[in-house]
């Protein structure tokens, strides 16, 4: 299974200690996540948050909200934008 670097800083920022509510700017945010992937490494990261959704799965999901909006403006992510379907008539 493929992972992108994406979803590898938002693990890494979700197991920070950064807080949303600090509105931390870009250099913490890149701080944070080179720092928790020195320590932890990808898979420890992706452990914790695992861990996150199993105690508190409402936290988590809104932890991880943040962590993956702050990583895509952060690192300039842009989102690719999804076609809707046609109905049938």
């Amino acid at each position: 299974m493929a992972i992108s670097f994406e979803a590898v800083r938002a693990e890494a920022l979700f197991t920070s200690c950064l807080q949303p509510s600090w509105c931390p700017g870009p250099e913490e945010v890149r701080g944070a996540v080179a720092e928790a992937l020195r320590r932890y490494g990808v898979r420890g990261c992706a452990e914790t948050v695992a861990a996150g959704y199993g105690e508190d799965g409402d936290t988590a999901v809104r932890r991880m909200r943040w962590a993956l909006a702050a990583v895509r403006e952060v690192y300039g992510i842009r989102r690719p934008t999804q076609p809707v379907p046609a109905r049938a008539a």
